[in-house]
């Protein structure tokens, strides 16, 4: 990593681990107010399989990679901000702020850490399942639901929240079968609603995905039966993509998102996360919108920090 001019050795304001959407916009936030940054990035976004990325305003139809460059390449504008492609493996508190330590052996210090390093899916082992993934099996109707509207589509869920989840895709097609991979976790009611909607459920055992190049095409059964369809939603459960804010001692909520507050603090004073890890609205326009808030909110922390500070008051 080449330093900047004005960089000091391995300390600075704040380390971002995440560099993708609300890592960037956290940074892009705190280099514009002269903050030191380094961001710590591993190059593995959970949306790196999609082709493309919706519902954000003026960038529409763009590939995540692309506007993530563009991101960064705004974002390393700012003097202050330092980009660093490795992986994160370990964390600890210290006397002034926090050390993190990166694959390659280096060690990093700043006064405030950023935890924007996103979830991981958890998706059945089902054959075929992973490659559709982004593609044509989804997780989410506002991301992908349009480029597929009225195209003949299944969901892959049963859960408590089977039913909701199907009511929701119905708004985007009328060609639509509940897959249950066994026993539906349906109310007697739930089910008849679902039928009279004309809303299928299946309840054989799923062993293969057909797909090529990424596109289902048919789903077969343990049964040998094949069921033709274009479009999978397949809500997933997940994990944390990084252990270290629970290791740091950082609360997880029952869902398993990391716990922050209204201005993205976590249960450990000075650890702020942000983007998929801390919120369900998995979305590019979330993400930054964490990111910037969060970027603004530190900006302020860190200031009134200083202020009242006499050894901070030479720092420019």
């Amino acid at each position: 990593m080449e330093k900047k001019k004005g960089m000091k050795g391995n300390r600075y304001d704040v380390i971002i681990v995440g560099g993708s959407y609300a890592g960037l916009a956290a940074a892009m936030a705190l280099g514009r107010a002269l903050q030191n940054v380094l961001v710590i990035d591993e190059g593995k976004p959970c949306n790196a399989p999609t082709p493309y990325s919706h519902n954000f305003l003026t960038n529409d139809g763009r590939s995540p990679a692309e506007i993530a460059a563009v991101a960064k390449e705004q974002v390393m504008n700012y003097p202050g901000v330092q980009f660093l492609i490795g992986k994160a493996i370990g964390a600890k508190k210290e006397p002034d702020g926090f050390g993190i330590e990166v694959l390659s052996g280096e060690k990093f210090h700043a006064e405030k850490l950023v935890f924007a390093t996103g979830i991981r899916d958890i998706l059945p082992d089902i054959e075929g399942l992973q490659v559709c993934w982004g593609k044509s099996v989804l997780h989410c109707p506002f991301c992908h639901g349009y480029e597929v509207r009225g195209r003949k589509t299944g969901v892959l869920l049963n859960n408590e929240k089977t039913f909701e989840f199907v009511k929701m895709i119905a708004n985007w097609t009328k060609d639509l079968t509940l897959f249950t991979n066994g026993k539906a976790n349906l109310s007697t009611d739930q089910r008849d609603i679902l039928l009279r909607k004309g809303i299928k459920v299946i309840e054989k055992r799923i062993q293969v995905v057909k797909q090529e190049s990424g596109q289902i095409h048919e789903i077969s059964f343990s049964d040998g039966t094949c069921y033709s369809l274009e479009v999978l939603y397949a809500p997933s459960p997940f994990e944390q993509h990084s252990t270290l804010p629970a290791e740091l001692g950082c609360a997880m909520t029952a869902d398993g998102y990391i716990q922050i507050d209204e201005q993205y603090e976590t249960t450990v004073k000075g650890i702020f996360a942000i983007g998929d890890n801390a919120s369900r609205m998995r979305t590019v326009a979330n993400a930054v919108a964490m990111g910037t808030m969060a970027g603004m909110g530190l900006v302020k922390k860190l200031v009134e920090e200083r202020f009242i500070d006499a050894s901070s008051i030479n720092r420019f």
